[in-house]
């Protein structure tokens, strides 16, 4: 009976603390739950140890563990729970749409219209880019919010294009007519030459990952690693 009572009076507690916490941040409250959780298991497990329950010990301390250093429980994920769609803003126009996670800061697109409906803009290399600018110049909008994607994306996108317009391309290829630019852009990309055109584009992705300007990245690196993209994928 003293059972019954606990476990009823247990289960008035979690109620009403759900009660209690419903109007609070679900990250703040996945956090705390995530330590909490994690916390009793490696407790009991201690526990365990000391009752000489090996068995008891080794399973509540891996639970421990994974709760406590991937935020994780099996499918369960404290993590992906915590940040709710709050914190992703979504703007759309007629040719583009974006999503911004406040978390991250990270910015993403996909054109919705026009000859490269369905893409992700980080797919785009700078022939792309210049043609959907054209596509889409007629629309403030789309132009505006295109503008914010390469400003976050593309630092010094405009220098680039300005430099390329005015013949500063052609000069630098000139300059380097001696080397192999198809085994230098596969080194930049960290490819072996032959890789196809997806493995080209996801090592692309990572690696803009890790020199995104906003995260103390470099721009020139960015800028090599672009040129190094479309020139692969231009072949």
């Amino acid at each position: 009976m003293s059972w019954i009572f606990l476990g009823a009076l247990g289960l008035i507690g979690i109620l009403w603390l759900g009660y209690a916490l419903r109007n609070f941040d679900r990250r703040i409250v996945m956090r705390g739950l995530r330590w909490i959780v994690g916390g009793g298991a490696a407790a009991i497990a201690a526990a365990a140890l000391v009752f000489r329950r090996i068995d008891i010990a080794m399973i509540l301390g891996a639970v421990a563990a994974s709760i406590l250093l991937r935020g994780r429980l099996g499918q369960f994920s404290f993590d992906s729970i915590g940040s709710g769609p709050s914190n992703v803003s979504k703007v759309r126009s007629r040719y583009l749409a974006m999503e911004l996670d406040h978390d991250t800061g990270e910015l993403g697109g996909r054109v919705l219209d026009g000859q490269f409906a369905g893409w992700d803009l980080m797919d785009l290399g700078e022939a792309e880019t210049r043609a959907l600018i054209n596509e889409i110049g007629h629309d403030a909008e789309s132009v505006n919010l295109l503008e914010s994607w390469l400003d976050t994306n593309r630092a010094g996108w405009r220098e680039h294009f300005a430099e390329q317009d005015a013949g500063g391309g052609s000069e630098r290829a000139g300059n380097g007519s001696a080397r192999d630019p198809a085994a230098e852009a596969y080194a930049v990309l960290g490819l072996e030459p032959g890789a196809s055109d997806e493995e080209i584009k996801a090592a692309h992705r990572e690696l803009m990952k890790g020199v995104h300007p906003d995260r103390g990245g470099s721009e020139f690196l960015a800028a090599k690693i672009n040129e190094a993209r479309d020139f692969l994928l231009g072949r």
